[in-house]
């Protein structure tokens, strides 16, 4: 027996037309009236997701075609969330591998097809963007083919159907040739009826509901949100919530169902149907609701392990707690831990100071991201460099690698092999894409990447893509030299002049404008030499009675890119922290006193 409901994923590599083509099978199936105003991305919901172009956290969806609900869910493509993805795909019997037709296949399209064929989802490949100018729709196809020989597929799973688009007019078609002919996205609603399976439903099994993702409703409070594995759910049942070291009973007090982007509520929930549930206390990500006389609880949802780590503390800087709202312990701890109901990807350690929290991702990016929501929240944080987390195995040290993708204009290539060599890369392949384009494979150690996308970027003028994928943990490789340069450190409180600055200005590269409030310990440029100043940037020009023609003309400086938090975070050493304010991202010393600075610079050139 099946219901009349299809439950699959949209996967895909970062950037590569996910949430776009969500956005189209919404508007064309009718989900919103005709003149409804509907925003573009809308299944971004985040002001990060819509700043930055990619999505973060994974949304639920659903539209009506030909009489079957199909529910949808939107994943993010960044292997940093990847703790998303892998328990999202538990919710679905299918998915649409969403590829570039030029860039192709690219490692975060291995990360999220790998485990959709370890869980033995249908897969539809939609060739998307084949009205780019470099479009190599052809090519693009044998290498998904490639992939999936390559993860292991089974002759069902290679067996793929294949449908071309332009998700962004909304057109797609089953043949290249059709392009413009196409006038809306019929052919890829067809073929997800026919291709994939409609929930199976087990006769008179005890109910199932594994919890994937949390939500909040100011009515009813804390959701959980799953999908109905057996049995059913009704509003007024009395069931049984399993957590990971006990079990509660509790009633459920309402029930929601996914109808386009809005949760809309219903009174009952069948096999198959992805939806929210309200009633209990607590729940948390991996845990089972199910029958109170027959309890049968599914086995927990299971997550790769973090590899970057930072530590978190509070701002101790002299201009601490004037922009902020949230700036004690208390308040980031209960932050963090509210962070952790969410997000299955990450852990939170105490350490022996009581005002500093180790925050442990899957990536310098996820942790970012965390920050600037916690920013935007109105917190003070200080953040220290992200390092990677070192394992010992029999005795033996070892460390995450990753494998690195980069796609690079021929002449840049040297450039880029040369840095990643330095950092203990070593390349596996070079493949020349013949338009201009070049393809290089690497194996490096994660510390290896630490501060190098900024590099990266400047290397390549903004025209290349880096893309990472886990290859879990190895020998640990020996040092990596990283940063070679100094700080420029500001010597006392006050306002930076631009007399001061121009004086300055052969000593290296300024991260501050005139009028900006500095402090000792603050770190306001990078020394073009490998050690470290203090300077002085609030001095003024001392007033005389003499006047030179031309000479007292306002200072002309060099224009100023403020740092991102990304970039600060890259950039610091061990011995430097990131301040983060609600309107500030400042680079400062752990050490604010200079003769406290000089004795652990010393300390570290004895022992090294």
């Amino acid at each position: 027996m099946s219901v009349d409901i299809r439950n699959m994923a949209i996967i895909a590599h970062v950037d590569h037309g996910k949430t776009t083509l969500v956005d189209h099978l919404l508007k064309q199936s009718g989900t919103f009236s005709q003149h409804q105003q509907v925003e573009d991305r809308l299944m971004d919901s985040m002001d990060l997701e819509r700043e930055r172009g990619i999505t973060i956290a994974a949304k639920n969806c659903s539209y009506v075609y030909e009489n079957v609900k199909v529910n949808i869910v939107d994943t993010p493509g960044h292997s940093d969330f990847g703790g998303e993805v892998e328990r999202i795909l538990d919710m679905v019997d299918g998915a649409v591998l969403l590829v570039d037709a030029s860039e192709g296949p690219l490692p975060q399209t291995r990360f999220v097809l790998k485990k959709a064929l370890e869980k033995n989802l249908k897969i539809i490949v939609c060739v998307n963007k084949i009205d780019r100018s470099d479009a190599r729709a052809d090519e693009v196809l044998n290498e998904v083919f490639d992939l999936f020989v390559d993860l292991d597929a089974t002759d069902e799973q290679v067996d793929f159907d294949v449908v071309y688009a332009i998700a962004r007019d909304g057109l797609a078609m089953m043949d290249i040739e059709e392009k413009d002919n196409a006038k809306d996205l019929r052919v890829l609603f067809d073929l997800i009826l026919k291709t994939v399976p409609p929930p199976a439903v087990i006769e008179d099994h005890p109910l199932q509901f594994l919890v994937s993702n949390i939500d909040y409703n100011n009515f009813v409070g804390r959701l959980a949100v799953g999908r109905v594995r057996a049995g059913k759910l009704k509003v007024g049942d009395e069931v049984l919530i399993c957590y990971e070291d006990k079990q509660k009973k509790f009633r459920i007090s309402s029930l929601f169902a996914f109808d386009g982007n809005n949760q809309v509520q219903v009174e009952e929930l069948t096999t198959g149907d992805i939806g929210a549930i309200a009633g209990m206390d607590e729940v948390n990500i991996g845990d089972c609701i199910t029958d109170v006389d027959n309890p049968k609880p599914l086995p927990r949802i299971k997550v790769e392990e973090p590899t970057v780590g930072i530590l978190m503390s509070v701002n101790d800087s002299p201009y601490a707690g004037l922009e902020g709202e949230s700036v004690t312990s208390r308040k980031i701890k209960e932050r963090l831990d509210k962070e952790l109901l969410y997000n299955v990807a990450l852990r939170v350690e105490d350490t022996d100071q009581t005002d500093t929290f180790k925050v442990l991702g899957r990536g310098e990016l996820q942790l970012a991201v965390l920050i600037e929501q916690m920013r935007r929240e109105g917190f003070e944080l200080l953040i220290s460099k992200p390092q990677v987390v070192m394992k010992e195995e029999n005795g033996e040290k070892l460390e995450p690698f990753e494998k690195v993708t980069i796609d690079v204009a021929d002449e840049y290539s040297g450039a880029v092999t040369k840095k990643l060599g330095e950092r203990r890369g070593v390349m596996q392949n070079m493949d020349s894409k013949g338009s201009g384009r070049t393809r290089i494979e690497f194996e490096i150690p994660a510390r290896g990447l630490i501060g190098y996308r900024s590099e990266f970027l400047t290397d390549t003028r903004g025209t290349g893509l880096m893309s990472t994928e886990s290859l879990g943990f190895r020998p640990f490789k020996g040092k990596i030299s990283m940063r070679n340069t100094g700080a420029i450190i500001a010597d006392r409180k006050g306002k930076a002049t631009g007399y001061a600055l121009d004086n300055l200005n052969d000593r290296g590269k300024f991260f501050i404008t005139p009028g900006i409030e500095v402090y000792p310990g603050m770190i306001i440029g990078e020394h073009s030499k490998s050690n470290n100043i203090d300077v002085n940037v609030c001095k003024e020009k001392k007033l005389s009675n003499v006047r030179a023609s031309g000479s007292d003309d306002a200072v002309k400086l060099a224009p100023v890119k403020p740092m991102t938090l990304e970039e600060a975070m890259e950039w610091i050493t061990e011995i430097e922290l990131v301040e983060v304010t609600p309107k500030n991202i400042r680079v400062r010393s752990r050490f604010l006193d200079a003769n406290e600075r000089k004795r652990h610079e010393k300390k570290e050139s004895d022992e090294g």
